[in-house]
């Protein structure tokens, strides 16, 4: 049986917040708000997921030097990020 996850505090408030706004836009399907709300939602669910995922990899992982902490963050940020 997998491992049960423990849900960070920031992770739990933007999941609740997803799921209202999901439902909100279910009630109001021709509202572009509601419709709105719910993409953000799942936008910001999935950002928060990815932090939690990322501070816990960075714990485990040995220190980096500076050039690999580039390299990652050109992959967070994308390679035409100024």
């Amino acid at each position: 049986m997998p491992e049960q996850q423990t849900l960070s505090p920031e992770r739990r408030k933007a999941r609740g917040q997803y799921a209202r706004a999901v439902q909100d836009a279910r009630q109001r399907p021709d509202d572009p708000a509601a419709l709105e709300a719910a993409v953000l939602g799942r936008r910001n669910y999935y950002a928060t997921a990815l932090a939690d995922y990322i501070r816990e990899t960075v714990a485990k992982a040995p220190d980096m030097t500076a050039e690999q902490l580039d390299r990652l963050a050109v992959l967070l940020r994308g390679p035409d990020a100024a």
